[in-house]
């Protein structure tokens, strides 16, 4: 049997994205047998994968590089995800021992030329680069099939994100709260609205929306990942920033109306399955200033922000009522 090694260590978004592709290798090649080498905390994305799948979870901070590469066993092949010097180290110890490796193309002068206004050009999607890895290492692969859309109930949303020019106003946010609060008690009989994401801060702040609105509850401290995931399965539709858990209801198959700012879904980050129609941004020049939502807004304002909590709303409620 042929030995696969996959390797991303992080961001959760990202793995949440490479996860159907490692699917996918599976299920078309049973014959090979794939470890998925990442963080510990990342193993819930791969907790219902098909017998030739294997999780090995390191922890980055109690583990040195010489630790994990010795814990490692032989590979024929390895597929580098992640392309930053960890798993640079990773890749050429193993190299050196005889595996045959491949590495992710990110594409970055692409990036710098649409993030500086010189191109106008969508980039390749990341799922399709993470297939690409795969395909170099001679394991083709037949064109990958999005989850299956389940017909929930609920409304969620993840109104956090790494960086402040992906992160809608937090005022208007909670507008959007108010008025879906308001709308699906009124029009579709108190659809519960569930809140996810953020750390001590964002938990304060969504606990007080929880206390001012009905049928507001929010998972902050509450489940596992792995619950998590469950929870935006059943749901209608999810309301996330360019986000982690955009990737991660994706990979659920439930619908998520996205809000972008600073980033644009022609970089390649779209949520993998998900629909162009349900991107909410605003056409202005200065888009995408930032691949990350890194860079500080040159206006100061983050006009690329100016969506009315309306807008928001009525994509979600849509022709559902």
């Amino acid at each position: 049997m042929t030995n696969l090694l996959v390797i991303r260590f992080s961001a959760l978004g990202d793995v949440a994205l490479l996860a159907p592709v490692v699917r996918a290798a599976a299920l078309q090649h049973p014959n090979v047998q794939i470890t998925m080498l990442s963080q510990q905390r990342m193993a819930d994305l791969f907790a219902d994968m098909p017998a030739n799948v294997r999780f090995l979870g390191v922890d980055l901070k109690k583990q040195s590089l010489r630790e994990i590469v010795a814990g490692l066993g032989h590979y024929d092949l390895v597929a580098d995800m992640h392309g930053v010097w960890r798993s640079l180290y990773i890749r050429t110890i193993l190299r050196l021992r005889g595996s045959k490796v491949r590495t992710i193309h990110k594409g970055r002068f692409s990036r710098f030329l649409l993030t500086r206004q010189l191109s106008r050009n969508a980039l390749k999607d990341t799922v399709l680069r993470f297939c690409d890895v795969i395909q170099g290492l001679g394991l083709a692969l037949s064109a990958l099939q999005a989850p299956c859309k389940m017909a929930g109930t609920g409304i969620g949303i993840a109104p956090f994100a790494a960086h402040k020019g992906k992160i809608y106003p937090l005022e208007r946010m909670e507008e959007v709260v108010r008025l879906l609060s308001e709308r699906t008690q009124k029009e579709k009989g108190s659809e519960p609205i569930i809140l996810f994401g953020g750390g001590k801060k964002e938990q304060d702040i969504l606990d007080s929306w929880c206390a001012k609105y009905k049928h507001v509850l929010s998972t902050v401290g509450k489940y596992t990942l792995r619950e998590e995931l469950e929870l935006m399965r059943g749901l209608r539709v999810m309301i996330t920033m360019d986000s982690a858990n955009m990737h991660l209801a994706s990979l659920v198959g439930t619908r998520v109306v996205s809000i972008w700012g600073a980033t644009h879904p022609k970089a390649g980050f779209m949520g993998f399955g998900q629909s162009a129609e349900d991107c909410i941004q605003r056409d202005i020049p200065c888009r995408p200033c930032s691949i990350y939502g890194k860079r500080k807004c040159k206006f100061g304002d983050y006009r690329c922000m100016d969506i009315t909590p309306e807008e928001i709303v009525d994509k979600v409620i849509g022709d559902s009522y």
